[in-house]
């Protein structure tokens, strides 16, 4: 297994972050929130997934297959202070939980995660990602369709695009029934887990309030009303909020 990740900050730094990009996605994308992690005091990795920024991929396209290729960043008891899912790594994330170090708290924060899909929504984000990915958008139509990205949001979401094995269509076909909410309904007593879900009226709703298991210890969701699927875009200040951060001595 071949590392390919995107890193900034000090790696001699406190604290550190490991961010899971979503499909279609890559490492990069995460650029705006890990300037914001690092301006704390952060280390940030964001590691590239299976079949995505050049990567090639394999037979297995099961969840369980890509949480297990993340298996390395973990090796020599290292851990993460705050570890950040977006979407389908969302649920690479649930996913990763058992294997996170049992002495180190960590905050999980699951950004709008892809959870729960019916066969008929499988069925249509597999269509959706075959018809993205054989024509990919320029830039421009980034830019008018979400005037709430920046210029460089746009582009990295052009290059994600653009760097995606289409071989990832298996994701939809291997993960049969997608169901993966199961895993939130006990967390250890090590996590601390914050689900953000976006505001269907501003996006697709790739995660819905119904789907996140209701009265779980250590398990925080916060519904953010006007903000679209691209949480860490739009309202990246919502995912510092949910980061315990050293208070300022008086």
């Amino acid at each position: 297994m071949t590392i390919s990740a995107t890193q900034w900050g000090s790696p001699t730094a406190t604290r550190r972050a490991l961010l899971i990009h979503g499909i279609t996605m890559t490492s990069n994308s995460w650029e705006g929130l890990a300037q914001l992690l690092v301006a704390e005091g952060f280390f940030v990795v964001a590691p590239n997934l299976l079949a995505h920024a050049w990567r090639q991929g394999n037979t297995d396209y099961r969840i369980s297959a890509f949480a297990e290729d993340l298996r390395p960043y973990f090796v020599m008891d290292t851990s993460y202070d705050v570890i950040i899912g977006h979407s389908f790594g969302g649920a690479v994330t649930v996913s990763l939980l058992p294997f996170l170090p049992k002495k180190k708290e960590t905050t999980v924060i699951l950004l709008d995660p892809g959870l729960e899909f019916t066969e008929e929504q499988n069925k249509m984000n597999l269509n959706l990602f075959l018809k993205e990915t054989a024509n990919i958008k320029p830039v421009g139509v980034h830019m008018a369709k979400n005037p709430a990205w920046s210029h460089r949001d746009c582009m990295l979401r052009t290059l994600g695009f653009s760097m995606c094995n289409r071989t990832a269509v298996e994701v939809f076909r291997q993960n049969s029934p997608w169901s993966f909410s199961g895993l939130l309904k006990k967390i250890p007593l090590h996590l601390k887990i914050t689900v953000l879900v976006s505001d269907p009226k501003f996006g697709v709703g790739i995660c819905n309030l119904e789907h996140i298991p209701r009265d779980v210890e250590r398990l925080n969701v916060r519904a953010l009303t006007g903000i679209g699927h691209w949480i860490q875009y739009e309202c990246p200040d919502a995912i510092m909020d949910a980061i315990p951060l050293p208070r300022a001595k008086l």
